[in-house]
């Protein structure tokens, strides 16, 4: 149960130095800023709890990094041949479960890196974590500051109290967390059990008296059918296909021999294809797998009775979290084999994906990341021998037909000990009943597809990965050449070519500009009113953060007045009284001509004016009196 990464690696440029040396004196020198390098399993007495991770101080790093040379002619097959080989053998549980293999006789005249941890340590997540510890961003090694000291124990394993005494602390930490998960646990759980629950009780009761009358009745279909499985699971939104998949030459019981393909395609022209498509990277991936595994399937005349599904894993980390162990869980998706047409496959695919995470969402909360294992390791290593050995899988209907995740990796080149990094294949873990892991990583502008599988149950796997390069290019025409694809271009092309319309330069408060930023268009209807001579109108604050508004308005007053009680977000504290004869420099907002219009946030209502020369006459001829 170990994962890796193979790496091709460019040398500097008149490079005469020893590659091997040079990486073991880096690695040496980092061992202190990955926990995986320096700690080993504790086993525990009589397996009764899980082995503890415990300190090692004496790491032997001539065991951990290797040399090995090719045989001539030095060929990339060659080298997948030599992955597979070295990935089929187990870690020595005794010392730090990880190696590294400093890989020499390539035609092309490039080194490459095998490495391998189990997979206990880290999982995709955590292993990008991993990696920008060992590797750098620049062709000259970063300065790392050297570990303290630390003051060895002179033992070389713990007692048997100390691991009795670890193992009762780590159940009672098990228990403690699993009891404090349980209500959200269960209160996830109750959000997707309901739905079902309520289509049982929706479903008609099937007893021998409401039956008769169809029994009864000549040409009556199915007078006997019964509620199935589909009927209870209606409501809970499952993706199309859901359940067992169809027998496969994949899905066996496996050996310990693996077989390894790598290979590269453009990320993109991967990430434009699905853009275009309208799913999303991971949906034009599982597309890439399914086409591949197809023809595969047709190639060796093989007859499926549905459509294989996927099992992928879905990350449990939480935002930041890069602790060095694991947390994945499984979701499973259709791949739409029985679909010829690849651009229906991927809309099937799409809609299955889509489904699938919703429902691990739903349970995502109730699935934990720790629990309790006092006893577990001897039963479950015993049952797992009992598993392989039996071939059980061999006659049992798959669950996933094949395992494909997608690991987010590093976006720009990375080098070790001074070394460009060109590729970034991930090697992974085949299991009973699925004999074939697909594993894709981005880095540095491609997709590095990783195939691993067992070596009797899938000894071509050279040509899956060919048939899953084919069908990224067979994706990229038809997507091109699509209808959906030639309006979302034109469309690109039509919003790059629009002018952009830039608003008139204004000065304004930044209250009152976010204010107005916020209102409708101004009122396009033309003005029937008279118009006054420009007036400014000023009000009180009208709260903490609210600066003083001024409005700047060709209008009558009553229409000044509306507007001013719209732009302002409260009332006002104090009635407005008197009109200000000056307008303060800050806030009044300055147009390009001297008139401004009041922005209007929706239409005022014509309120007819008095005649403002008979109302001066009438209050003459009154003061006169």
């Amino acid at each position: 149960m170990h994962v890796g990464s193979q790496h091709i690696i460019d040398l500097p440029a008149g490079y005469k130095g020893d590659y091997y040396e040079d990486v073991v004196a880096h690695v040496g020198s980092r061992l202190h800023l990955a926990p995986v390098f320096e700690r080993k399993l504790a086993q525990m007495p009589f397996e009764m709890s899980n082995p503890v991770w415990v300190d090692d101080d004496d790491i032997d790093l001539e065991y951990h990094i290797r040399r090995l040379v090719l045989s001539k002619p030095g060929t990339l097959k060659q080298l997948e041949a030599y992955v597979g080989r070295l990935h089929s053998s187990l870690l020595d549980r005794s010392r730090p479960l990880w190696e590294m293999f400093v890989i020499e006789g390539l035609a092309t005249g490039q080194m490459a890196i095998y490495t391998k941890v189990h997979h206990a340590a880290v999982d995709g997540q955590a292993g990008v974590a991993l990696a920008k510890a060992l590797f750098d961003i620049t062709p000259e090694p970063r300065v790392v500051k050297p570990p303290r000291a630390k003051q060895k124990s002179n033992q070389y394993q713990l007692g048997v109290a100390e691991l009795a005494t670890a193992a009762m602390q780590n159940t009672m930490q098990q228990y403690i967390k699993l009891i404090t998960t349980l209500p959200n646990a269960m209160s996830a759980l109750a959000s997707v059990a309901i739905p079902a629950m309520t289509n049982l009780t929706r479903l008609p009761v099937f007893s021998l008296p409401s039956m008769l009358p169809n029994m009864m009745t000549p040409g009556a279909q199915n007078p006997m059918k019964m509620p199935t499985l589909a009927d209870a699971t209606a409501g809970l939104n499952l993706p199309s296909g859901f359940g067992f998949g169809p027998k496969t030459p994949l899905n066996v019981s496996i050996t310990n021999q693996r077989s390894f393909a790598a290979r590269t395609v453009s990320l993109a022209e991967a990430k434009a294809d699905a853009k275009k498509a309208g799913v999303s990277l991971n949906d034009l991936v599982m597309a890439a797998c399914a086409g591949a595994l197809r023809r595969y399937m047709i190639d060796n005349n093989v007859t499926l009775d549905k459509p294989m599904t996927a099992a992928v894993p879905v990350s449990l980390r939480e935002a930041g979290n890069t602790d060095p162990n694991n947390q994945v869980t499984m979701m499973l998706a259709s791949l739409a084999t029985d679909i010829k047409d690849p651009l229906e496959r991927l809309k099937a695919i799409n809609k299955s994906t889509a489904a699938s995470k919703e429902l691990t969402g739903s349970f995502k909360a109730a699935i934990p990341t720790d629990f309790p294992s006092f006893g577990a390791p001897w039963i479950m290593t015993s049952l797992a021998t009992l598993f392989g050995r039996s071939k059980v899988t061999d006659q049992l209907p798959p669950l996933a037909n094949v395992a494909i995740s997608n690991v987010p990796g590093v976006p720009v080149a990375l080098y070790i000990a001074g070394a460009k990094v060109t590729t970034y294949f991930p090697v992974s873990i085949p299991s009973h009943g699925c004999a074939l892991n697909i594993t894709v990583q981005s880095y540095n502008g491609q997709l590095d597809y990783g195939l691993t599988a067992c070596r009797r149950a899938v000894p071509d796997v050279d040509d899956i990965a060919d048939g899953i390069v084919a069908a990224h290019a067979e994706l990229h025409k038809l997507i091109d050449a699509s209808p959906q694809s030639a309006n979302a271009t034109a469309n690109a092309t039509a919003k790059a070519a629009a002018p952009v319309q830039q608003a008139p330069a204004t000065v304004a408060a930044p209250a009152l500009a976010k204010t107005l930023a916020a209102l409708p268009a101004p009122h396009a209807e033309p003005l029937r009113q008279p118009l006054t001579p420009v007036t400014t109108l000023t009000s009180e604050p009208v709260g903490k953060g609210h600066a003083k508004v001024a409005v700047v308005a060709r209008k009558p007053l009553t229409a000044v007045l509306k507007a001013a009680s719209r732009v302002v977000a409260k009332p006002v504290a104090k009635p407005v009284t008197k009109v200000a004869a000056k307008v303060s420099p800050k806030v009044a907002i300055k147009a390009k001509t001297k008139q401004a219009a009041i922005i209007k946030s929706e239409p005022v209502k014509k309120v007819p004016m008095p005649d403002i020369s008979v109302s001066a006459a009438k209050a003459k001829s009154k003061s006169r009196r």
